[in-house]
């Protein structure tokens, strides 16, 4: 099996239960591990919904798409097209059930997609890739087709290296799937020969939230 099939596979086994990650009930165990670990999911949602307006008209690629908050959220505030892609069916099942509840579908789709190999015949006013880097061992390749498929903005999340949660998280994920982990001069490395015209940095918790400026 290779890396992306084993991380596909475990994603895949793990859909519901990461969907259910956004919808815990307020018990005194889920607040404290909401504190702990989740809290930097909670502010890269808000920060990449924020920086996708004006969303109205708008297109969208959700990379890493998982179970579909992101899109389906995108596509309620008015966004003409949204592309999610992952590589999970297990997430995309969850995903598209969502965008239909929600009565999104008709402008929010989800694919089985390999990003990395796949090509893409459009461009998109934002870009979103939440959670994704944690587990592409070729970043720079990535980050320059991610960037080059961005008008307006691209969103990054990065895992931060260092400290006890960043050895917690390696601990867990070691007979998962492969993960990677980052500093912030490293980020910063990564996007020096992007076409982006400005690179902001932010540290949320435990990731470190990027947002690429095009144009």
């Amino acid at each position: 099996m290779t890396t992306m099939e084993r991380t596909a596979d475990f994603f895949h086994r793990y859909a519901h239960d990461f969907d259910a990650i956004y919808g815990n009930k307020n018990t005194p165990v889920n607040r404290v591990v909401n504190t702990l670990f989740r809290r930097s999911m909670r502010l890269r949602y808000l920060k990449s919904i924020e920086g996708c307006e004006p969303v109205q008209g708008r297109s969208v690629l959700d990379i890493g798409s998982g179970p579909g908050h992101y899109s389906v959220e995108l596509a309620r505030r008015g966004a003409s097209r949204v592309l999610g892609i992952d590589f999970a069916d297990g997430m995309l099942a969850i995903a598209r059930e969502a965008a239909t509840r929600a009565g999104v579908q008709d402008r929010c789709t989800f694919q089985r997609t390999d990003f990395l190999r796949d090509e893409f015949n459009e461009s998109f006013d934002y870009v979103i890739a939440m959670g994704f880097m944690d587990y592409v061992a070729q970043p720079e390749a990535a980050i320059r087709k991610m960037v080059g498929l961005a008008r307006i903005r691209a969103f990054f999340s990065f895992p931060l290296d260092g400290g006890l949660l960043a050895w917690q998280r390696k601990l867990r994920y070691r007979s998962r799937c492969d993960l990677y982990m980052y500093t912030e001069d490293q980020v910063r490395k990564l996007f020096a020969g992007t076409p982006a015209t400005r690179v902001d940095v932010t540290r949320i918790d435990r990731d470190l939230f990027l947002t690429a400026h095009l144009g």
